[in-house]
């Protein structure tokens, strides 16, 4: 029997992050370290233990879908703070939570001589109840509400080193990219509003057949393709994807942690979950979803060939990261919603356990990112090294590993698709099997296996390694190129490997467990705002299909090595493996035989420098423009030519004022006169 959900359970969810980054935030230094950490630990264990006993709840048949807030009414129109609760809700509600907590308490060794501590558990704990707020949200404004909320507080994370004038350049362009996004998104909720006159989700959804029957004014476009198609480009930006993707790989800049909250679990998969959200729009424009499905095949591809040439540890997860979005969207835009949500759902444990493994790696290394200068680690850090592993055999979609259902899943339904692009985009999902399997396994064996390259002098066009040149420059030769044994690599404290571990353990099992009951079972069917919590029409039958052929985990696993794709990501693994271990020297050859193309991955596609010189030099000139002839010209010119006008008639009747009464006098009347000859003519017409 369907329950309403409790109230003040569900605020208690939202606000418990919020006390412990504001007490974190507001009264750090009377709380100290200790108490920052343990506040807002505090905060996050209460939303995660409630976030699972709502999703077991609404496993049972809870809902909720209310009005918490009045904010204000104009008109008929109400602007409202809301919740809504179903199982997509529930589902993301336990990841966010979770990841969060594993990510404060890795916080704690990972920053532990850090001066900016209690500010940065403050920040943390202020974006896990912003992306709370996201995704319990009943309406467009608190969806907006969240969407900005976790946009700013990933603007200071990136920018948590303020001093440092790099991690300055990231933070403004994740915040640019993000607005340029942002812009869209608000189109899309503008024209939802005005046409169908609620911010309600549940409003909205009931006059979808209508909106699906009304053009874009002034063309023949449909109003909801352009709707929807605005409220992607928001997605677009949050979940970074080709082409306002530059942001996330220098977003690396934050301390590790934001790296696995922001850019693996949570924020990025904003935009995954808002499609998803409201699929019973998106499902009835089919440009829509082609559209959707050719730039998640574009992301997924020519991102995950960036990872291949990148030596930062951070860097290669961080594209890794993009293509995986990627991955999602291309379930999305074939209709597929709850194999993107699964692959979301599996990607947030093995793409966080890779971030933090990386951190971990980092600390060992004494705060050295650059792959280059590893090599050996298995026995110096050996329960990083086998997390790692997982994570790593979770991402390439192993069999039996989570990331194997999820992924096999897109791919099963792309090619069972026919909207256009779908063949495109099988082509790049399968490939890009490979491409992962590739950057992966490079990484791995570059920083697990191999010789022991931390004792050699640093790599010479490594960040460390250009800094030690410049000290043997400036010591005039006697330099500091050799790094001493006393600074061995080291496995990290017990807070710092405990997330790891626990993170592992979903790695392995949430892809069995999860696959029958989120695509084939009925985890999605009670809706609440709508008659399904994700709307699938009959005119996008891949997933209807795929259940037909669906015979359990078990048995998805052993028939996956007829498939195409286990063979790819095996071949993958060989290639690394031969390329890095058996002949380390043959990396180098390719890159001189290839150089153009190495060149161009190196500059990420030039990208960014297509930013810079179409983008940001044209708002420049058009800004500049603007002034000289809107500022100077026009404005500048009205104001100035009244004034003058003003001054030239002062100058002239000046004249009469000469100073005699009976000149006044004699005005008077003549004026008087002409008034009552004017009022005279008036009247007798």
């Amino acid at each position: 029997m369907s329950t309403i959900l409790n109230e003040n359970l569900l605020l208690a969810i939202a606000l418990a992050p919020l006390a412990g980054s504001l007490i974190a935030g507001l009264f750090g230094k009377a709380v100290g370290r200790a108490g920052a950490h343990s506040v807002t630990i505090l905060g996050v264990t209460i939303s995660f233990i409630l976030s699972v006993i709502v999703f077991f709840q609404v496993m049972d048949g809870a809902s909720f879908n209310a009005t918490v807030y009045q904010w204000m009414t104009i008109g008929k129109t109400q602007f409202e703070v809301g919740f809504l609760v179903d199982s997509l809700t529930a589902m993301m509600m336990c990841v966010v939570t979770f990841v969060s907590l594993m990510v404060h308490i890795y916080t704690i060794g990972y920053m532990a001589d850090d001066d900016g501590y209690q500010r940065f558990f403050s920040y943390i704990s202020l974006f896990t109840f912003s992306m709370l707020m996201l995704v319990m949200s009943n309406n467009f404004l608190q969806l907006f509400f969240g969407w900005e909320a976790v946009g700013l507080v990933s603007y200071l994370l990136i920018g948590f080193y303020f001093t440092r004038p790099s991690a300055i350049y990231a933070n403004m362009k994740a915040f640019i990219v993000n607005r340029v996004g942002d812009f869209g998104f608000l189109l899309g909720i503008g024209l939802l509003f005005a046409f169908a006159g609620s911010m309600n989700y549940g409003e909205v959804f009931a006059k979808r057949t209508e909106l699906a029957a009304l053009s874009f004014p002034g063309t023949d476009w449909g109003l909801l393709t352009v709707a929807c198609i605005c409220l992607f480009i928001g997605a677009m930006g949050k979940s970074a994807q080709f082409p306002l993707h530059v942001w996330l790989p220098d977003s690396m800049e934050g301390p590790t942690p934001i790296s696995a909250l922001i850019h693996a679990a949570t924020m990025v998969t904003a935009g995954i979950f808002m499609v998803t959200r409201m699929s019973p729009l998106f499902e009835l424009s089919d440009a829509t979803l082609s559209f959707i499905t050719v730039i998640g095949a574009i992301t997924a591809l020519f991102m995950g060939f960036l990872g291949i040439v990148q030596n930062d540890i951070k860097r290669v997860v961080a594209y890794s990261t993009l293509s995986q979005l990627g991955y999602m969207t291309v379930a999305l835009g074939v209709s597929a919603y709850p194999v993107a949500v699964f692959h979301l759902t599996t990607h947030a444990f093995f793409k966080a356990l890779l971030f933090l493994g990386a951190g971990s790696v980092i600390i060992g290394m004494h705060h050295d990112q650059d792959m280059r200068n590893m090599g050996g680690l298995r026995k110096y850090m050996p329960i990083t090294w086998i997390t790692s592993l997982i994570g790593s055999l979770a991402l390439i979609g192993t069999p039996f590993f989570s990331g194997f259902y999820s992924k096999d899943s897109i791919i099963d339904a792309v090619k069972l698709s026919h909207l256009p692009g779908s063949g495109f985009a099988y082509f790049a999902v399968v490939a890009s099997v490979f491409v992962t399997a590739l950057y992966s396994f490079r990484m791995y064996f570059m920083v697990f296996h191999g010789k022991e390259r931390f004792r050699d002098p640093k790599h010479p066009e490594s960040p460390m390694g250009a800094e030690a040149a410049s000290h043997a420059h400036g010591a005039h030769g006697h330099g500091h190129g050799h790094d001493d044994h006393a600074h061995e690599p080291h496995e990290t404290p017990w807070v710092v490997w405990l997330p790891l571990v626990l993170l592992a353990i979903p790695s392995v099992v949430i892809g069995a467990i999860a696959i029958g009951p989120m695509l084939f079972g009925d985890f999605f069917q009670h809706g609440v705002a709508f008659d399904k919590v994700i709307y699938i029409s009959e005119n996008h039958p891949a997933l209807h299909e795929m259940a037909e052929e669906f015979q359990g985990w078990a048995s998805m696993g052993l028939h996956s090595v007829a498939g195409l794709p286990v063979w790819l990501a095996l071949a993958g693994v060989v290639v690394a493996w031969f390329l890095y271990l058996v002949r380390p020297d043959l990396p180098a050859v390719i890159k001189r035989a290839f150089g153009p193309i190495y060149t161009l991955l190196d500059n990420k596609y030039y990208m960014d420098k297509i930013n810079e010189v179409v983008f940001a030099r044209g708002a420049v000139a058009i800004g500049r423009g603007l002034w000289k002839e809107g500022d100077v010209v026009v404005i500048d010119g009205i104001v100035n030519g009244s004034a003058r006008f003003i001054g030239w008639f002062a100058s002239v009747i000046r004249f009469l004022q000469s100073g005699y009464i009976y000149h006044y006098a004699f005005a008077m009347i003549i004026g008087m006169l002409g008034l009552l000859t004017l009022f005279v003519t008036l009247g007798g017409k």
